[in-house]
């Protein structure tokens, strides 16, 4: 695992300027060791749930999360939390330790999570940084995709991801991926019976362009439960101004009794809930 781009322990810079005492953050009772009805990964990362979450839905790897934490090295000693400078961190997912991008992973909004996370997924001896096993109390406030920048001024053209989401794409329950190309306003989103007025492009998974509300530069209305479940489900996801695109498996498109077969692409643009 690469050590971390965005290091944890500089928050504990900050941390020490406020001069408060290392026992306002009492280590766990069981900091020396992951107990017997710990949660253990492949990789040797164990973990408890504390206090459990809402939802199903987990970060991705690059999603962006805002958590308050503390941790501890297995000998009590608390060298870092987010309460010590009284407000949340925010950090992309993978620019941390193994053990937290892996870790982090696995929990829903709302939980809170302790890891016992062995040194491999540590800091790996770097000095400067804590040594050995470390234990972590993490709390997930919040999380969200970092949104990328468009490099095609052409809507019509088919991305480079056509053939299958990339690996930071959000996948939901059903099937259906999707990443932000462009953020929205606002937090209204359409219910399943509302009607949308949305500009868009549709690609199989061969680029090939079959539709698109661009060359006619005249963005669609229609209700949204009457078209395909991908986007059914997908623009739900969005707000107004909101750009996203949608990797939407046969299942959810046409179900081979369409004008199209097979995955599809779409990328979708909300531009007013009616």
């Amino acid at each position: 695992m690469k050590a971390p781009a965005v290091s944890l322990t500089l928050i504990v810079i900050a941390a020490a300027a406020t001069g408060l005492p290392e026992s306002l953050i009492p280590a766990p009772d069981d900091v020396a060791g992951p107990p017997a009805d710990a949660e253990r990964t492949a990789s040797g990362l164990a973990s408890k749930i504390l206090t459990p979450g809402k939802g199903t839905t987990h970060p991705a790897r690059t999603d962006l999360v805002t958590v308050h934490y503390s941790g501890w090295t297995t000998d009590g000693k608390n060298f870092d939390s987010s309460f010590r400078v009284g407000k949340p961190a925010t950090f992309s997912l993978d620019k941390v330790i193994g053990g937290w991008t892996e870790g982090v992973q696995l929990m829903v909004a709302g939980e809170k999570r302790r890891f016992w996370i062995p040194e491999d997924l540590a800091y790996k001896g770097k000095e400067g940084r804590p040594a050995g096993m470390l234990v972590f109390d993490v709390e997930l406030i919040s999380f969200k995709p970092v949104v990328p920048k468009e490099v095609s001024s052409d809507p019509t053209k088919a991305p480079e991801s056509v053939q299958r989401p990339p690996p930071d794409a959000t996948r939901t329950g059903s099937g259906l991926s999707y990443k932000i190309l462009k953020p929205g306003t606002g937090a209204r989103h359409p219910e399943p019976t509302s009607s949308v007025t949305v500009h868009y492009s549709g690609w199989t998974t061969d680029g090939r362009l079959f539709d698109s509300t661009y060359p006619n530069h005249q963005p669609v209305t229609f209700r949204l439960n009457r078209v395909i479940p991908g986007w059914t489900e997908g623009v739900q996801l969005m707000v107004e101004g909101e750009k996203r695109r949608f990797w939407i498996p046969e299942t959810l498109a046409y179900a081979g009794n369409g004008p199209v077969s097979g995955d599809l692409v779409f990328d979708i643009e909300l531009i007013k809930i009616d």
